[in-house]
């Protein structure tokens, strides 16, 4: 065989072998787009999810109103269109603040339960684990039962109350981790131990308050979407969105963090540093949303978890896959409450656990790969 013919063959192959690679990264690029498409598309199905049950929600009450009706109600009053009085009065100022508690309440809680159970490293992580829910009750307690608080009695004398000592928690831990070093094994301990002596003291007040006190009490713990006032909702919106915010450009480092910390040093990260900012955000993001809430349990743990085995860990993704699920799970749970119970009006912070109790039992009994 002539050389010319050599050179020829092997001019062939590297041709193929070229054309082989271009066709692998093509498959690849593929299978890689489609991968992002499907965490994309969850995150698109949770937000058309929590818009259409917001209209449904918007629906239930003894005035009747269809649910497209709803939606241009809220348009003409955004645009200053002309609008029915009676539909206007019910619509924007009597349920639609409800339903806009319930859509930032769910995002708030659940993303606070991505990041807590990143930087702790613990599938059972939520926005309560540090005890800012006990902070909260004893210092709407002490707001109910005794009046004592820096705005007196009344709603803002409870809000205010149980913000600032949702914050003790926080505080407590930062301190702690200074001295002992920011390790999830020290944030869950301390969190834990400043949370059983908020409940023994809150308990203290229920049973030093009589029963029409100890009722209200108690009314504030279960967990409701009755926010009065936009600009409660405003407040809420506004921490929400900004911690948000912080948390999606803070997703590489939490990506990493997630991985162990020793893997986070070797990249320059300071484990420690970042696990206290992350501890510090999400804690005002918890306070400001419980103190005008009350206890809303499970949304933290159940939707980071459910959003976890669809769109995977990346924190980039997970953390509005989960929000946005929040928002439609919480949405889901005021209507069953409003229409299953409307003699009682079950409020969602009971429904939220008979809801997310069985799915999360279901998903444990059904997942067939580890999340985690």
């Amino acid at each position: 065989m002539t050389s010319r013919a050599m050179a020829d063959i092997e001019g062939s192959v590297d041709r193929w072998i070229s054309r082989k690679e271009c066709l692998d990264s093509d498959e690849r690029m593929g299978e890689y787009n489609r991968y992002i498409g499907k965490k994309v598309a969850f995150i698109g199905i949770c937000i058309a999810a929590a818009f259409l049950a917001a209209g449904y929600d918007l629906t239930i009450g003894p005035y009747d109103i269809g649910i497209w009706d709803t939606y241009r109600v809220i348009w003409d009053h955004i645009a200053g269109n002309p609008v029915d009085y009676t539909d206007d009065l019910v619509i924007w100022t009597m349920r639609l603040p409800r339903i806009v508690t319930g859509i930032i309440a769910g995002f708030g809680l659940a993303i606070a339960g991505v990041v807590m159970q990143t930087i702790l490293r613990n599938p059972l992580a939520d926005p309560y684990t540090t005890g800012v829910s006990s902070g909260a009750s004893f210092g709407a307690s002490l707001a109910i039962g005794f009046g004592v608080s820096l705005a007196g009695a009344g709603s803002i004398g409870i809000v205010l109350n149980a913000f600032l000592f949702s914050l003790v928690p926080m505080t407590v831990i930062i301190f702690v981790s200074k001295m002992r070093g920011a390790s999830p094994a020290t944030m869950i301990m301390a969190g834990i131990a400043v949370m059983y002596i908020f409940n023994a003291m809150t308990t203290m007040i229920k049973l030093w308050v009589d029963a029409d006190t100890l009722a209200n009490i108690f009314a504030w713990s279960v967990g409701t979407l009755d926010v009065k006032g936009w600009d409660h909702i405003l407040t809420m919106f506004l921490f929400t969105a900004a911690a948000g915010t912080v948390l999606m450009l803070m997703s590489r480092r939490l990506n990493v963090l997630s991985t162990g910390d020793e893997s986070a040093r070797s990249i320059g990260v300071n484990a420690n540093r970042l696990r206290i900012v992350s501890l510090f955000i999400v804690s005002m993001l918890t306070a400001s949303i419980v103190s005008f809430t009350g206890l809303i349990g499970f949304v933290g743990l159940v939707c980071p978890h459910i959003a976890r085995i669809v769109v995977g860990s990346d924190v980039k993704y997970l953390l509005p896959a989960s929000g946005f699920f929040g928002s439609a799970l919480l949405i889901a749970a005021d209507i069953v409450g409003r229409s299953v119970f409307p003699s009682t009006a079950l409020q969602v912070g009971v429904v939220t656990a008979f809801i997310g109790g069985p799915m999360f039992l279901w998903l444990i009994i059904r997942q067939k790969k580890e999340a985690w």
